[in-house]
């Protein structure tokens, strides 16, 4: 079958008109992304461990002195693919509200975003600047403060076994703060390793 030259040109032209818009919609999607390693693949592997009796009043604030950090946090459970999720705003921190509360018995964790997204700061960005001994507080929701002490960070494989993060069985009171670490990869909009400062209670 022949197709005249002005309908080769057409159908050139729609095919050429077709792939264009294709393309700006991948364009206009990959710069509305939020790329800073949202997607935080932690899994916890047990996440109805058990939990001491409930002594502290429900976490609302984060504070961190030494790198100026002063956020509300949100409550979190676990995404459909079993991570932990996520705070919806880069300048927020979350709380995964099936574990621990902040303060009681075993290992409590809050997450939150590292890196930024037109020239907006995460929260975690510079949590890789504590060191051991640096301290941080949880204020409940009576206005209440807890200290905890930074006792080590560890980098994290994403696909790594993590139960050292979210259980804890030796009878003491763990903070552990997440967030994303290592190399960018601009075509799995994520970083290379997960980044976890570990504290216990004061």
């Amino acid at each position: 079958m022949k197709f005249s030259k002005k309908i080769k040109n057409i159908i050139l032209l729609a095919t050429l008109v077709g792939g264009l818009f294709f393309l700006g919609l991948i364009l206009f999607f990959s710069k509305n992304l939020v790329t800073t390693g949202s997607m935080l693949i932690i899994k916890p592997l047990v996440i109805n461990n058990p939990i001491a009796q409930v002594t502290h009043e429900l976490p609302v604030r984060l504070k961190i002195p030494g790198i100026n950090v002063d956020v509300n946090l949100e409550y979190v459970g676990v995404t459909e693919a079993g991570a932990m999720d996520m705070p919806k705003s880069l300048d927020k921190v979350a709380w995964f509200e099936p574990g621990v509360r902040p303060g009681d018995f075993g290992s409590a964790v809050i997450a939150g975003h590292f890196g930024k997204k037109n020239n907006k700061v995460s929260a975690f960005d510079n949590l890789n600047k504590l060191v051991k001994g640096d301290r941080i507080y949880i204020e409940d929701d009576k206005g209440m403060l807890t200290p905890f002490v930074v006792s080590g960070i560890k980098l994290y494989n994403p696909n790594a076994n993590t139960a050292d993060v979210f259980i804890s069985n030796d009878g003491k009171a763990h903070l552990n703060l997440i967030t994303c670490g290592g190399v960018w990869n601009s075509v799995a909009k994520s970083y290379s390793e997960r980044l976890v400062v570990f504290t216990d209670k004061e």
